[in-house]
């Protein structure tokens, strides 16, 4: 695929818990199994709410795409980009459970592949085709989704004005805003309700471990599933988001390069971590035992370390200039590329050697 986000999630997640206690790291009769009731507060406090605000936050992104379109000035242009990065935050934030619904009906490249495909995209545009549901459908994940409505709306350099757009530009925007918010709705959907016949996958990650349960037998492996979901996009931050541009000084490889909102992106996918990690939305309280209680519980050094490592990964991000697709070119902002690339690696190391072995005892 071409540089949609998808390659580097491939850590496979199986393995079955004994539900048995265990005394020691290696396995004696004492130690506790790892509680189920976290990973339903996980899905209820964590999964479902950030995918029911990312639906709240598309339909809003349409709102203000269609009345930009039906009367346009610099001040619903602007709304249309404010609404665009506020879509942004709730999306970043889930990229640390991409399992599930966004995975298995193809949700993730539906809405956030990139780089836009500008050719094909303006040959579509420049074409006399009618911009229907099915006509959008059927074009390619790199002419649509999160980045071309970026593209249209910012331009390149963030230089967009609205007497900037053609009509044919407002029409594909409507169209493709529209596809947006039927995913974003979807997905969220998914989670919570029946879809063809098929049950809401919050009752089938939280009913881990349960008889007839063939996603998740035990619950280690929905255990697994979620930390393993940290650690993969703690590796796509440092060694394919920002790695994969800056290696190359390729700035055509920057995600969000259009609205320079790259490392806000960043930034939000390691929220995605520290809420995994902490059972809960930015600002709430945890509702439930959550990660964060089990290892504190018996490493409370180890909570420490997270937590500490967490902050200091998304600080190391804050200190590198944006946009992120001039610094990646820029001498003066090497080091501090370098340096949130080792603070991410460091407590994804962290999250591998010592938050991982509690999901296999």
């Amino acid at each position: 695929m071409m540089l949609s986000r998808l390659p580097l999630r491939v850590l496979t997640l199986a393995g079955a818990l004994a539900l048995t206690a265990c005394d020691s790291d290696d396995g004696g009769p004492n130690q506790p199994s790892f509680d189920a009731e976290i990973i339903t507060h996980f899905a209820d406090d964590v999964v479902v709410p950030t995918y029911q605000e990312l639906a709240t936050r598309l339909d809003a992104l349409d709102v203000a795409v269609n009345a930009l379109v039906a009367q346009p000035t610099a001040a619903r242009l602007t709304a249309a980009q404010d609404a665009w990065f506020a879509a942004r935050t709730p999306w970043e934030q889930s990229e640390g459970f991409l399992f599930g619904p966004v995975d298995s009906y193809g949700y993730d490249p539906a809405l956030d592949s990139w780089p836009v495909n500008r050719s094909d995209l303006d040959a579509v545009l420049a074409s006399s085709d009618a911009f229907t549901p099915q006509y959008v459908g059927s074009l390619q994940e790199t002419q649509k989704g999160f980045h071309t409505v970026e593209y249209l709306l910012f331009g390149e350099g963030r230089t967009k004005k609205v007497e900037d757009f053609n009509q044919r530009q407002f029409d594909y925007l409507k169209a493709i805003s529209s596809e947006l918010k039927g995913i974003g709705a979807a997905l969220a959907k998914a989670w919570t309700q029946s879809v063809e016949g098929r049950p809401p996958y919050r009752d089938v990650l939280a009913g881990a471990g349960q008889q007839g349960n063939s996603a998740y037998p035990s619950v280690e492996s929905a255990a697994q599933e979620l930390v393993g979901g940290m650690i993969n996009i703690l590796d796509e931050v440092a060694n394919g988001k920002i790695a994969d541009p800056y290696d190359a000084k390729d700035p055509e490889l920057v995600e969000s390069q259009f609205a320079y909102n790259s490392l806000s992106d960043f930034a939000n996918n390691l929220r995605s971590v520290e809420n995994v990690y902490l059972g809960r939305m930015p600002g709430a309280t945890p509702r439930g035992r959550t990660l964060s209680d089990l290892v504190k519980s018996e490493k409370p050094e180890v909570d420490t370390r997270v937590r500490q490592e967490l902050t200091a990964a998304i600080e190391a991000l804050g200190r590198i200039p944006e946009p992120f697709r001039s610094s990646i070119s820029d001498p003066n902002a090497a080091d501090e590329i370098e340096a949130a690339q080792e603070a991410i690696r460091k407590l994804q190391a962290t999250i591998e050697t010592d938050i991982k072995p509690f999901t296999s005892r």
